[in-house]
């Protein structure tokens, strides 16, 4: 989940490598650094921290040259320091890496043996040693990376560069994503397209065990098998413009009021508002064909699998499993052949949920992905792709990301009940419509955002806090629980309102705010009512998350400490609304304590490692 960068270029690249790092700090920010070619010589800056440390640096002591590298770090092995940072280099090589060498202990045991001495605590420094191991003994760059690559056990996407080599790089992946650039006698190379979005749309996408040697004017790419490859080159949605902040103090409060925007562009590609109707891409099954379906996702994009969940069985009549992805494949989970698997992803790269992906696709699964990264590797190992238009999503904790999954998942659930006869036209119109209505509400929902902002001092200052919800209000219970933890350190927990009798209760008392999701109309409001009335009778403090109706009746049964009044919509369709109100409720309680909202501690956006 680190960032790599790579160009080579005309003009000096230490202002471009910055800068393409800075779109990739969301990839980790323990620390960061490049390095570039001198008079034939490594040229290394880093710095540990955010990437202005690094930024700092270098205008104390700038960096000259035309190629060069860049990193941004979550760090896996070794402690965020900069000893630890990359690039890591001897005085041949340099390189930078995203992922986990497994074997590296053993590597670098045999190669003290030859008398190299190591520096760092990482898995990344016998890379650099190891090619330049090979190199001493008599190979060139490219035979010497040829050589190392099947020696490297793991996951990784790696770029290194070569002392004396002005015009020469080489990059490798196996596990973790990496995409080079085309530019006007310039080449590029990141680990996703948005670090090169400012530089060309001319993206080529490496496939899985290829391995590229990039020159200004020439690509060459070799597979896995040994062999000389072409891969297409696309031209990628990616703009520079897309990732500014605008007039917002954060990247996630600036995602949160994207949402109905991104809601309504990611409907369009689904719904007819003038027939009513949901329609899906083309298929690679057909529903009446299939038994039971398997979700698999990680973190928010599990929640959003979790309500997943409730409509296509719903709906459907479908019966639906759902794992964490790091779980799913070590279970081993027997899988008819034929059966449906569902793998949510907001990167596309998300490797537990990739891994998983592939297990199902060995077992003789038809694989559709939701993803918002239609070149992703993710997307690209699918039969079928669902996309997301959340467009990109700077801040670490997911907000639009999740409710276009949300938006995606219910056209899906009723295009499902549809093709297996469980829904009438009737009901498809109903919920078609109120699927169109959600961008409007959710701009509506954006109306309290001063509420919340004053309703988020009543949680500031808790140590626990507790989130309650029935059905599908449960999945954005343990959602809105994850966002505050993520932001603002606070001990959250989700719960299924009904379970509060049988253990968490005895947590309640007046330092625990307990904040529940319970839509007016839902079909178990009165259960909810009932455990919210458990709370309040044993002096918690209760943040009720309902509409008009809902707070009406819940105030003549027991009195909130604070409501947060919501637009009237089909259940159906609630969750998608109910998930912003918690987005806001975490983002101004971590304001309130004076976290980082963006880059949350010990947090990367892209998980690429297992």
């Amino acid at each position: 989940m680190c960032g790599i960068v790579g160009i080579i270029s005309n003009q000096p690249v230490a202002p471009l490598l910055l800068e393409g790092l800075k779109r990739l700090e969301y990839r980790g920010y323990d620390s960061a650094g490049i390095a570039t070619l001198l008079n034939g010589s490594i040229e290394r800056r880093r710095a540990e921290g955010k990437l202005v440390n690094l930024q700092g640096r270098l205008v104390e002591d700038p960096v000259e040259g035309s190629i060069g590298i860049g990193h941004t770090r979550w760090a896996t092995h070794g402690v965020p320091s900069e000893t630890n940072a990359h690039p890591h280099a001897t005085a041949r090589a340099a390189v930078v890496h995203n992922g986990i060498i497994e074997n590296f202990q053993e590597l670098r045991e045999e190669l003290k043996e030859y008398g190299d001495q190591f520096v760092t605590e990482t898995d990344t420094e016998v890379i650099v040693h190891l090619v330049t191991r090979y190199m001493d003994e008599g190979m060139e760059p490219k035979e010497a990376v040829a050589a190392s690559l099947p020696r490297l056990e793991g996951a990784f996407a790696l770029v290194l560069i070569f002392a004396g080599k002005h015009d020469f790089m080489i990059g490798a992946r196996r596990g973790s994503p990496l995409a080079i650039g085309f530019g006007d006698g310039e080449m590029y190379i990141g680990s996703d397209a948005l670090a090169l979005a400012p530089l060309t749309r001319q993206i080529c996408y490496l496939e899985e065990g290829d391995w590229a040697v990039i020159a200004r004017d020439e690509l060459d790419i070799i597979d896995e098998s040994g062999n000389a490859v072409t891969r297409p080159v696309v031209e990628t949605a990616m703009s520079g413009a897309m990732t500014g902040k605008g007039d917002f103090r954060h990247f996630m409060l600036k995602e949160i009021y994207e949402q109905p925007s991104v809601i309504g562009e990611t409907l369009n590609t689904m719904l007819n508002p003038a027939t009513q109707t949901i329609t899906l891409p083309p298929m690679p099954f057909d529903f009446d064909d299939v038994s039971k379906v398997s979700i698999s996702a990680c973190g928010t994009a599990y929640y959003a699998g979790l309500v997943g969940k409730y409509w296509i069985e719903r709906l459907g009549r479908l019966p639906v499993e759902i794992d964490v992805a790091s779980e799913f494949r070590y279970r081993e989970l027997p899988m008819d052949p034929g059966g449906l698997s569902i793998f949510i992803s907001q990167s596309g790269e998300t490797m537990d949920t990739l891994s998983a992906l592939r297990y199902a696709a060995n077992h003789g699964q038809k694989i559709l992905s939701v993803v918002n990264v239609e070149e992703s590797s993710i997307a690209r190992e699918s039969d079928a792709a669902l996309r997301t238009l959340a467009g990109p999503e700077i801040g670490v904790a997911s907000t639009k990301a999740f409710t276009t999954q949300l938006t995606v998942l219910a056209c899906l659930a009723i295009a499902c009940g549809r093709a297996r006869g469980t829904i009438s036209e009737a009901e498809e119109a109903a919920l078609s419509v109120a699927l169109s209505e959600v961008p409007g509400r959710a701009a509506e929902v954006l109306n309290n955002d001063e509420i919340i902002a004053d309703i988020a001092e009543l949680v500031a200052d808790a140590r626990d806090v507790l989130y309650l919800g029935r059905g599908t209000s449960f999945a954005i219970a343990l959602e809105g629980a994850l966002k505050l933890k993520e932001i603002s350190y606070i001990h959250a927990e989700g719960y299924a309102a009904g379970e509060m009798k049988h253990g968490p209760i005895a947590l309640i008392d007046e330092n625990v705010p307990v904040i529940v999701i319970a839509p007016g109309n839902d079909p178990l409001f009165e259960k909810t009512a009932s455990n919210v009335q458990e709370v309040i009778a044993r002096g918690g403090k209760v943040i009720f998350l309902s509409d008009s109706d809902g707070i009406t009746r819940m105030e003549n049964q027991a009195s909130p400490t604070a409501t947060i009044m919501l637009p009237k919509v089909d259940p159906f369709v609630a969750p998608i609304l109910y998930g912003i109100p918690v987005q806001l409720l975490a983002y101004h309680t971590a304001v309130l304590k004076g976290t980082d909202v963006d880059q949350p501690r010990n947090l990367a956006k892209s998980v690429t490692v297992e």
